[in-house]
């Protein structure tokens, strides 16, 4: 059974320096981005190799972020549903810009999930909640929607040890 869910942002241009894009130097990449019922803006630009604000969100760092939330949540739900409580989780996520003449594409990201399980599990439980990050990578809606690899280094603890 397959069902359509739609997502609708909105992008403002904020960089407009009073000329426009008359050069490539006059003009600020500053933008902002919203979504009805967001209480919150995102605060965006590129990223500084590319004359960017470094202090805003670049697109690129914002896929790498998409995908490292994606697995989370799917993490957590299979860890749910097959008798794992985790308690804490982290991730030190990371991608690679390939830039190819005036264009270039993300060739790889790295997820670096680091899971605590609650203090009553195993290291079996241990060792299956490590697997675990295969099935939500499977059902990670971005990794699933993205054309380069996304590769996973897993840590699992069991909280008190």
């Amino acid at each position: 059974m397959s069902s359509h869910h739609g997502y609708a942002v909105r992008i403002e241009w904020t960089g407009n320096r009073g000329e426009g894009t008359a050069t490539y130097r006059s003009y600020g990449r500053d933008h902002r981005i919203l979504a009805d019922g967001k209480s919150h803006e995102i605060a965006g630009s590129s990223d500084r190799a590319f004359r960017g604000d470094p202090e805003r969100w670049n697109p690129e760092e914002l896929v790498v972020a998409a995908l490292s939330q994606c697995h989370m949540l799917s993490y957590l739900h299979v860890a749910a549903v097959n008798g794992l409580v985790v308690v804490g989780y982290t991730d030190d996520a990371t991608g690679t810009l390939e830039t190819i003449g005036d264009g270039g594409r993300l060739t790889e990201a790295t997820l670096r999930p680091i899971v605590t399980l609650a203090a009553h599990h195993t290291a079996e439980d241990a060792g299956r909640a490590g697997a675990l990050h295969e099935r939500a990578s499977e059902l990670c809606f971005i990794a699933n929607s993205v054309r380069f690899p996304v590769h996973h280094e897993v840590h699992v603890l069991v909280a008190g040890e």
